[in-house]
């Protein structure tokens, strides 16, 4: 009997899975609404130059106020100036980095072809405040010289979480998965709160670095966590949808963005939503693989107990059943001989090269860090790029969130039935093909292009959201965590590069949709390469290990998921 046969007998998703699963997938949703609430905290309004002096009178083409705010809303850089007039008698032309001051104007009207005197800002706005009252850009005056400043934010995020995959995916192989899982969610909190009180732009960029590591660390970790704790039968739908907590969390950044217009408000709601899992997190139970892989029998027996009571389960299932070793033939019980095999099992320090031990490793490796990739990049073009589809960007953004629900269903449904290899394939392709889609359709004809925008992002939600799982099945247990964390480190390049590809819609409107497509139909074809690996029991062993082409360079004992006299 191997490990991942425990759940036939203790069940594959029964109550005490149940608990821990939903338990643990419920701070999910904070690694959702960390990792988009930036769409609001940086949200740049119409914005002018201030001017010395009251405002009386404003003028912006056949529109006249007695504010700047009167007419803001209808404001568009590309097609003119705001003229205004001061008490003092001075007319201005305000655009948004610099102004013009008239020289003896002749009445007050909208055209002047007379003399001006031009000069910068010197770092003085009026901002439009109908929509947005106070975010980040308006507090601390992020735009002109300093826009680069606002647009640096979600890459500096992403390199946070792309730091955090790697460091914490590899530290939860060494000491545990529930530790990661606190100490991250304990941070997420700390982190989350703290940003709302920074009292400058690089002490809030420092904090959200922080937070974006222990958001990924969580989430990288929860998918192993979860992945180990549900039987195979089960295993697809508990895994898909720890990514539908991930969208519930980008639906609540909407939402609260719409209700909450204040910047630090928001940012506090959004660290409170989830603050329940912290009075039961401690509670969370390690994995029985990571305690059988580590030598901890006693621990896990201890475990398979509580499992089997709090099931209700007629069950007398002993670690010795999963173990069967040359000393259990013997009669020796292998819970006595724990404390002596331990000196002889060598703790060896897992790297990444510990994931091209041969090459065919090597090139299945580098396919699935490329869905990492273009599975992270389409993600944050489709997210990032839904508030500028025109409309209400909170709606855009609310769909965004709500079309994934639908995506990972039939993710599911697919996977079990056509396997995993050909339902992430054909989103890939379906993505690309969205991508170029959008490019000829006529831009004016708004509801066409959302939708095609919300296809893509349902389609590339697939492959994202299978490609946990997919790694999950590909990798040992000994190197899982590893595995899939540096495949999120990955998909956090490409989480960086989606907001400098989304700014490139600066240069031609529909480049990054160009990117995007291409990319995923090449990854697409490529990902037919790979192995299926639907119905497959996780791997436990160095032979399992070594069927799929995982041949380390060092003693092999030490990849072993037993004991060095046990094979399973």
């Amino acid at each position: 009997m191997t490990a991942e046969r425990i759940f036939d007998q203790l069940g594959h998703f029964k109550r005490f899975q149940a608990c821990v699963y939903f338990a643990a997938v419920f701070q999910a949703i904070a690694c959702g609404i960390h990792y988009l609430a930036s769409v609001f905290l940086v949200n740049t309004p119409n914005f002018v130059c201030s001017v010395p002096g009251n405002i009386t009178d404003v003028l912006y083409h056949n529109l006249t106020g007695h504010s700047v705010e009167d007419i803001l809303p209808m404001f568009r850089p590309d097609e003119g100036s705001l003229v205004v007039k001061t008490s003092e008698g001075e007319q201005w032309e305000l655009s948004r980095c610099r102004c013009a001051l008239r020289i003896d104007p002749k009445g007050f009207s909208y055209d002047f072809d007379g003399n001006k005197t031009v000069k910068a800002c010197d770092g003085k706005f009026l901002y439009d405040h109908s929509e947005v009252y106070q975010s980040i850009v308006t507090e601390w005056d992020l735009v002109c010289e300093n826009e680069w400043l606002a647009k640096l934010c979600q890459p500096s995020f992403m390199l946070g979480v792309l730091i955090g995959a790697l460091v914490f995916g590899d530290i939860a192989d060494r000491v545990g998965r529930v530790r990661i899982l606190m100490f991250t969610s304990l941070c997420q909190f700390g982190f989350g709160v703290a940003v709302a009180f920074s009292g400058n732009y690089y002490f809030f960029a420092t904090l959200r670095f922080f937070l974006a590591m222990v958001s990924s660390g969580y989430l990288v970790v929860v998918f192993v966590y979860v992945t180990e704790f549900t039987g195979i039968k089960v295993r697809t739908w508990t895994s898909m949808h720890v990514h539908a907590a991930f969208a519930v969390g980008v639906m609540v950044v909407a939402l609260t963005g719409y209700l909450v217009r204040i910047w630090w408000i928001y940012q506090i709601i959004l660290s409170l939503c989830t603050t329940p899992f912290l009075l039961f997190c401690w509670k969370l139970p390690e994995t029985p693989f990571y305690l059988i892989a580590k030598g901890r029998y006693k621990d896990a027996q201890a475990l398979m107990d509580t499992i089997v009571h709090f099931n209700g389960i007629d069950c007398k299932l002993k670690v010795e059943e999963l173990l069967q070793s040359e000393e259990r033939e013997n009669g020796r019980d292998l819970l006595e001989q724990e404390a002596e095999k331990r000196p002889l099992k060598s703790e060896k320090k897992l790297s990444i090269l510990d994931l091209f031990g041969s090459w065919r490793m090597v090139g299945r490796t580098c396919t699935v860090w490329a869905i990492w990739f273009i599975g992270s990049l389409g993600y944050y073009v489709f997210s990032l790029g839904s508030v500028n589809l025109g409309g209400n960007q909170y709606m855009n953004l609310f769909l965004a969130g709500l079309v994934e629900i639908p995506s990972y269903l039939v993710a599911c449904f697919a996977m079990d039935r056509i396997g995993r290899k050909k339902t992430c394939a054909p989103a890939l392709l379906l993505a690309g093909t969205a991508c170029m889609l959008i490019i000829v359709v006529p831009a004016d004809i708004k509801i066409l292009v959302i939708t095609l925008s919300m296809i893509g992002k349902f389609a590339i939600a697939i492959a994202f959201g299978l490609i946990y799982l997919y790694t999950c099945e590909l990798y040992p247990t000994i190197i899982r965590s590893l595995a899939v964390g540096s495949g999120s480190m990955m998909c956090r390049v490409g989480s960086v590069v989606a907001p400098f590809c989304v700014y490139l819609a600066e240069v031609w409107v529909y480049l990054p949709q160009l990117i995007v497509g291409i990319l995923a139909f090449i990854i697409g074809v490529l990902t037919l390469l790979l192995p299926e690996t639907l119905g497959r029991p996780l791997t436990t062993t160095l032979e399992e290990a070594e069927a799929l082409g995982h041949k380390p360079s060092s003693n092999k004992d030490e990849l072993k998921m037993n004991p060095p006299e046990a094979k399973a």
